[in-house]
C-alpha cells in the first residue's frame, strides 16, 4: 500500500484532530453544563441531586444517538467517502451547540425549555456517532502502517483536547464572573462561542484529500456493499463485539473521571467548582499529550498489550480515586483525575489504530462506527447516571469504583480474547468470521 507524503499525513492529522477537538468541544461541553448548570436552569427541583441526575439523563439521550449517526454516517462514508462525512457531521455538530447557547431556561419556556434542550442533544450524539469513525479512518487510511497507530492517535487527542477547551473555557467563565451571573447567561458564551470553531474547522477540513485507501477501492471497482452495516454483521460479527468489549472501561472509567467528578468533588466532598474544573483541566492537558504516546508504543508492542495496561490501570485506580478527593487538597484530586486519564489514554491511544485493523476498507467506516458507538449506549451513556444513583443510594464511592472495576474485568477479557492487529494490511483485511487468513502482513521497517 502507498502511503502519504509526510507533509500530506501531517495536514490530514491536523485536520482531523482539529475537527474532532471542536466536536469533543461541544459534546463534552454539554457534560460540563448539565453537572454545574443544566441542574438549575432546567430541571429546577428541591433535591439538587435529582436535578443533576435529570440533566445528566439529558446528556445520555446524546449516547443514544450516536449508533444511529455511526450507521448513517458509515454507511454513506462507505459509499461516498470519509471526508464529505465529516463536513456533515462538523456542521451539524456545531449548529445544535451554538442554538442550545441561545436556548430560553425552564423559568422562560417552561416545559418546552428541557425538551428543546433534549432535541438539540440529540442532533449532538447523531453528528459525534459519524465523526469519529471517519476522523479516525481519514489518518489510518493515508499513514504509513509501521506508525498507525501513532498517526491514528492523533485524532483521539481530539477527545481530551475539546475536554480541555471545555473545561477550560467554563473554569475562565467561573473564575471572572459571579455565580449569578455565570448562571444567568455566563454560560452560553462557552456554547456560542462554538459558531466560530466550525468555521476553522471546516476551513481546514474542507483543505484534506479524501482517503487514498478509499479512493484505491473505487479504482479497482470494488463494489460498494448496498447495505455495508450487514455486512459488517455478517462478516466481522466477532471483531464488533470485541469493539464493544474493548470500550467499556474506557468510556466508563473517562465519564466517571471527568464528568461524574464534577458533581462528587462539589456535592460531596464540598469543593470550590474552579478547583474540580482546574484538576480536570490539567488531567486532560496530561491526557492530550500521553495519547500519541501510548499510540507509539502500540506500535512497538503491539495493540493488546497496551490496552491491557490501561484496562488493568483504571480498574485498580477505581479503589484511589474517590479517596484521594475525599482528603479535598487541590493537589490529590489533580493527582487522582491526572492518573487516571493516563492509564485510560493507554486504552484510547491504540483504540483508534486497532479498531480500523479489523475491517474491510468497503465496510470500515460502519464497522468502526457500529462497534464504537453502541459501546457508548451502555457505558459512557449510562455511567454519569449510575455514577450518581449509586452515590444516592450507598452515600459511599465504594460501589461506583466496583462499578468501574466491574467494566475493566469485563474489557480485560474481550481484549485478551482477540488477535494481535499491528501488522495488518488495511488495504488486506479480510472477514475474521470466515475460514480465510484475518490479515495480510505488514513488512517490518528493516
Amino acid at each position: 500500500m502507498s502511503t502519504a507524503s509526510p507533509g500530506r499525513i501531517k495536514k490530514v492529522i491536523a485536520a482531523s484532530l482539529i475537527g474532532t477537538t471542536i466536536e469533543w468541544y461541544d459534546f463534552f461541553l454539554y457534560g460540563s453544563a448539565a453537572a454545574l448548570v443544566f441542574n438549575k436552569l432546567f430541571f429546577p427541583t428541591e433535591d439538587e441531586l435529582t436535578g443533576t441526575l435529570l440533566a445528566f439523563l439529558t446528556y445520555a439521550i446524546g449516547f443514544v444517538a450516536r449508533p444511529l449517526g455511526g450507521l448513517v454516517f458509515g454507511h454513506y462514508g462507505d459509499r461516498l467517502g470519509r471526508k464529505r462525512l465529516l463536513v456533515i457531521s462538523l456542521v451539524m455538530m456545531g449548529g445544535a451547540t451554538f442554538l442550545i447557547g441561545l436556548l430560553p431556561s425552564y423559568a422562560t419556556l417552561g416545559a418546552a425549555a428541557p425538551l428543546l434542550l433534549t432535541a438539540l442533544r440529540l442532533v449532538q450524539g447523531f453528528a459525534l456517532g459519524g465523526e469519529w469513525g471517519g476522523a479516525v479512518l481519514l489518518v489510518s487510511e493515508h499513514g504509513d502502517p509501521r506508525h498507525r497507530g501513532f498517526w491514528a492517535s492523533w485524532p483521539q487527542a481530539g477527545a481530551p483536547g475539546g475536554n480541555l477547551l471545555a473545561t477550560g473555557v467554563l473554569a475562565l467563565l467561573a473564575a471572572v464572573q459571579p455565580e449569578d451571573d455565570f448562571l444567568a447567561w455566563g454560560w452560553r458564551i462557552a456554547f456560542l462561542l462554538s459558531g466560530a470553531l466550525v468555521l476553522i474547522g471546516l476551513w481546514v477540513r474542507l483543505s484534506v484529500a479524501e482517503s487514498p485507501l478509499f479512493q484505491q477501492a473505487v479504482a479497482n471497482q470494488e463494489s460498494a456493499p448496498k447495505a455495508p452495516i450487514v455486512d459488517v454483521f455478517r462478516h466481522h460479527w466477532r471483531d464488533v463485539l470485541v469493539a464493544i468489549g474493548a470500550r467499556l472501561a474506557e468510556n466508563i472509567s473517562y465519564y466517571v473521571i471527568t464528568a461524574f467528578v464534577l458533581v462528587y468533588g462539589t456535592t460531596t466532598v464540598g469543593l470550590p467548582r474552579g478547583t474540580v474544573l482546574n484538576a480536570v483541566l490539567i488531567g486532560s492537558a496530561v491526557h492530550f499529550v500521553t495519547i500519541p504516546l501510548w499510540g507509539a508504543l502500540s506500535d512497538r508492542l503491539g495493540r493488546r498489550p497496551v490496552y491491557l495496561l490501561g484496562a488493568a490501570g483504571v480498574g485498580i485506580w477505581a479503589f484511589v480515586f474517590f479517596p484521594l478527593i475525599d482528603t479535598t487538597s487541590f493537589a490529590l484530586t489533580t493527582l487522582a483525575v491526572t492518573v487516571g486519564l493516563v492509564f485510560h489514554g493507554a486504552m484510547y491511544g491504540p483504540q483508534a489504530a486497532f479498531f480500523s485493523e479489523l475491517f474491510g476498507t468497503r465496510m470500515r467506516y460502519s464497522g468502526v462506527s457500529i462497534g464504537y458507538q453502541l459501546a457508548s449506549i451502555v457505558a459512557g451513556a449510562l455511567a454519569p447516571i449510575i455514577a450518581v444513583a449509586l452515590l444516592g443510594a450507598y452515600g459511599t464511592s465504594l460501589p461506583i469504583s466496583l462499578y468501574v472495576a466491574a467494566s475493566a474485568l469485563l474489557t480485560l477479557v474481550a481484549v485478551f480474547a482477540a488477535k494481535e492487529t499491528r501488522e495488518r494490511d488495511l488495504a488486506s483485511v479480510a472477514p475474521t468470521s470466515s475460514t480465510t487468513e484475518a490479515a495480510v502482513p505488514v513488512a517490518k521497517e528493516a
